[in-house]
């Protein structure tokens, strides 16, 4: 009788908790306990995995005048951390350098968005581009069956019938897998996944997308890896934490321009339109003001002008004109990862939609249009500030846990 192999997965390392805890998990996994480990029924036929840790080497930006990286990450720190765990749990060990897919995919993309006078968000870059795309194409070109992340995110198989012939009652069973949010809902990362789809999701573990943080420090410490008292990476993907404006000035020359209120008045200057989003109240200067001034808010920008609108109402106490904010916004570009929403004009169902990583879920319908495009429709009464986004920011669409999708603001 042929003996079946265990299944053989890539673990993509970072070198923090989160992914070293995933590759633990996997490496511990068989029949008996895979239910308590994941917190799902083994799948049939499961016999192991087979796991080794993959370190992605990234582009990091570099300041030669002064002879040090511009962002506060350093992939060898990193890369040392994924090997030690590599060490602990007596894994293979691999290095993939993807330099210049994300110095082209993410980078580049972020710093053109900007000078167009989008607000990109390089962290859905990221996983579409490297994480999900070169990861992803290079693990299963290498034999892995599978990838895994240290995502806080879930995924679930679905059954659904679906009709092979009209007027007759012939259906077949189709498999799907839906994205579902973490349980820790303080840690969810399924707003940054919206771009993966059905092909990808069937090779892809998420192992701590069950757990709580605290869950995951603990287990770290169990399994004897360093990493259990790491802090977490905060900031953009691989680059870490760092101010926008100050890394944008190293590809985006400064120009100084004029700093409007919501009457077309000039009341201030600042270093550049393109340096700003939706929302900042840093970064520019207010020349005329008053005994009773409070915080000023960015509520518009124009590129070909450099002109910048402020306000001091970003709460909506005060009505401001209707261009400074809408109740829809069209997006672009979208993914439905396991169905579509139920189109506003066929039945007008609610969903909720978060519009910044971490965001409040406002209810809002969708309306489904041609080429990969829709408008989300925010319930009425919402504060102006609730949905008031940058154009290249995503938005996400959820039915209560289940991640249905997203797009890009236009």
């Amino acid at each position: 009788m042929k003996t079946k192999l265990k299944k053989k997965v890539f673990v993509g390392l970072s070198g923090g908790v989160d992914s070293s805890v995933s590759a633990a998990l996997l490496k511990e996994a068989t029949p008996k306990n895979f239910k308590k480990l994941f917190g799902r029924p083994t799948p049939k036929g499961f016999r192991g995995y087979d796991v080794a840790g993959v370190f992605i080497k990234v582009w990091q930006p570099f300041d030669e005048a002064q002879g040090k990286p511009l962002t506060p990450c350093t992939w060898r720190e990193e890369r040392r951390d994924a090997m030690r765990v590599c060490a602990k749990l007596d894994i293979p060990f691999l290095t993939f350098d993807f330099e210049k897919i994300y110095k082209k995919e993410v980078a580049d993309y972020m710093i053109a968005e900007y000078k167009a006078g989008r607000t990109p968000n390089p962290d859905v870059m990221c996983n579409k581009e490297v994480k999900f795309g070169a990861f992803f194409k290079k693990a299963l070109s290498m034999g892995a069956e599978y990838i895994a992340t240290g995502h806080y995110a879930r995924l679930q198989l679905a059954r659904r019938k679906s009709k092979v012939l009209k007027g007759k009652k012939l259906y077949k069973l189709d498999e799907h897998y839906k994205l579902l949010t973490a349980c820790d809902s303080t840690k969810d990362q399924s707003y940054f996944l919206w771009t993966l789809k059905q092909d990808q999701l069937k090779r892809i573990l998420f192992p701590v997308g069950h757990l709580k943080k605290s869950q995951v420090r603990k287990l770290a410490k169990k399994y004897g890896l360093h990493t259990f008292k790491k802090k977490d990476s905060q900031g953009i993907c691989f680059l870490g934490k760092l101010d926008m404006k100050e890394f944008l000035q190293h590809f985006i020359k400064p120009k100084s321009g004029r700093v409007l209120d919501i009457n077309g008045k000039t009341i201030g200057k600042h270093n550049g339109a393109t340096f700003f989003t939706l929302g900042e109240r840093h970064g520019f200067t207010i020349t005329k003001k008053t005994n009773h001034d409070r915080p000023y808010y960015v509520v518009g920008k124009d590129i070909k002008k450099n002109t910048i609108t402020v306000s001091q109402n970003l709460s909506g106490d005060i009505e401001e004109p209707v261009s400074m904010s809408r109740p829809v916004l069209d997006i672009e570009d979208t993914n439905w990862i396991s169905r579509f929403p139920k189109n506003y004009n066929l039945k007008a169902k609610t969903y909720s939609c978060q519009v910044r990583y971490h965001g409040e879920f406002l209810p809002c319908k969708i309306e489904i249009k041609f080429g990969n495009k829709a408008r989300v429709i925010f319930s009425p009464g919402l504060p102006r500030q609730s949905f008031q986004v940058a154009a290249g920011q995503s938005i996400v669409i959820y039915d209560k846990d289940i991640c249905l999708g997203g797009g890009v603001v236009k």
